[in-house]
């Protein structure tokens, strides 16, 4: 895998060799970076943008961010063979002065692990059979990591059809081999 776009583009991230993590593929990622930046509904900035990466993995969705000009992410992973990936591709792209690892269970986060107020864009993307994002939306409005202009993009199978918490407000859905890629808000 490589970083698509910003200062590090076609630099090398390195994916865990297990079984147990699926790394998000070039293509998609592309993909969803063109809907961000070219979308008039789903656009962001990123230019001193915060991001959470949720169930971070390797790190390539936020490493992506930082490539692109983002202030700071905040990687939550805890499982240790994606944490020793993920601590390795941000030492070799020399990326920790931006960067907060936080080794934690992704349903145990809370503001107190999150510094700042205004968070951006928040990433989700846990295992396909994960069957508890209603219970991550409910904690993110609940601690208020995400506001009424935060976007949010959740990876999924596309065979899953997931009932979402009303207050989370689908504005599009992309389907890329089995990925589906929702994009949303929560609606305060």
């Amino acid at each position: 895998m490589r970083v698509i776009s910003g200062n590090l583009k076609g630099k090398i991230i390195q994916n865990p060799t297990d079984k147990n993590t699926r790394p998000l593929r070039d293509m998609v990622r592309e993909s969803i970076f063109n809907i961000l930046e070219h979308s008039k509904n789903q656009k962001i900035e990123f230019k001193n943008g915060i991001v959470l990466d949720l169930f971070s993995g390797s790190g390539s969705f936020g490493i992506e961010c930082l490539s692109r000009g983002v202030k700071k992410v905040y990687f939550i992973e805890n499982y240790k063979p994606s944490l020793k990936i993920l601590k390795k591709n941000l030492d070799d792209l020399k990326l920790y002065q931006n960067s907060v690892i936080i080794e934690k269970n992704v349903y145990e986060i809370s503001s107190k692990n999150v510094d700042d107020k205004k968070i951006d864009l928040i990433y989700l993307d846990p295992p396909f059979k994960d069957k508890n994002i209603n219970k991550l939306l409910e904690r993110i409005k609940n601690f208020k990591l995400a506001q009424s202009n935060t976007m949010i993009i959740i990876h999924r199978n596309k065979k899953y059809t997931d009932e979402f918490i009303k207050e989370f407000k689908i504005f599009r859905v992309q389907t890329y081999g089995v990925s589906k890629i929702i994009f949303g808000k929560i609606l305060f």
